[in-house]
């Protein structure tokens, strides 16, 4: 995953994310390089949000977050939120589980799509709104012109999703870090929406941080995986190796658990 000639998109290193009582996220380290992609597989409580949140400065006020991320070599830790915003939506953006909860759900969804177009690109608003319709088509929204114009309400869960992931990839972001996308969604909808996210990447260029807990997934539209158990990382490597042969009895049991799962769906 790491060339030395490549240069470093991001570099995390001895990231620890602590509440009070205990580290929940410990020491957690990797390097990203344009173009790679990533995946972060752990149940419930492993921390693995937590760690791409506190990539992009949304982790809880409450917490208090230490170590080192680094983009283009330059250090995030400790700036400012006006000067985190910049970078989030522009070059770093973020699709998350539920777009319910991410989506504005008083504002029409062109609208929202326009808006990172228009604040960092400078777009005028026709422009911006023409910018939305187009990528309401370049995500698979039927109608796009009048899917412009819904409020998210009036969408599927899967269209939602689709256009929280227009908003992220307006601005043609260096690194898309998406936070179990498909977990709401039905299976064959979870297949359209990887697939759309496969191609929008490659279309882009863009390095993928995928965050899941569905080794399936993760096989998918990962080159190379993380592996985190109660904050940590217990296992790393090229996503093919880790699953044909796990070398940590925990990686073993998430691989287990998954083709157990598969046989019963089958």
């Amino acid at each position: 995953m790491t060339i030395d000639t490549e240069p470093t998109l991001l570099a995390v290193t001895d990231l620890v994310v602590d509440f009070g009582a205990g580290a929940v996220v410990d020491r957690v380290s990797f390097v990203m390089q344009p173009g790679d992609r990533v995946g972060i597989i752990g149940e419930s409580g492993s921390g693995k949000t937590l760690t791409a949140l506190s990539v992009v400065g949304l982790a809880p006020d409450s917490a208090s977050v230490t170590g080192s991320v680094r983009w283009h070599g330059q250090e995030l830790l400790g700036r400012s939120d006006r000067e985190l915003s910049r970078l989030r939506g522009e070059a770093i953006a973020m699709v998350f589980q539920n777009p319910m909860t991410s989506l504005n759900p008083v504002m029409r969804v062109g609208r929202q799509i326009a808006e990172p177009l228009r604040l960092h690109h400078g777009l005028s608003r026709s422009a911006a709104g023409a910018a939305a319709v187009e990528l309401c088509r370049r995500v698979g929204l039927p109608d796009p012109a009048h899917a412009a114009r819904a409020y998210p309400h009036q969408l599927s869960g899967g269209q939602r999703q689709r256009v929280g992931i227009a908003i992220a990839l307006a601005c043609r972001p260096a690194l898309l870090i998406t936070d179990e996308p498909t977990t709401a969604l039905d299976v064959t909808v979870q297949a359209e929406v990887l697939a759309l996210l496969h191609d929008l990447i490659e279309e882009r260029d863009a390095a993928l941080l995928f965050i899941t807990h569905d080794v399936a997934l993760v096989s998918g539209i990962t080159d190379h995986l993380l592996v985190m158990r109660k904050g940590t990382i217990v296992e790393e490597g090229p996503t093919a190796q880790l699953v044909a042969a796990p070398q940590h009895p925990y990686t073993a049991q998430l691989i287990a658990a998954a083709r157990a799962t598969a046989l019963e769906d089958a």
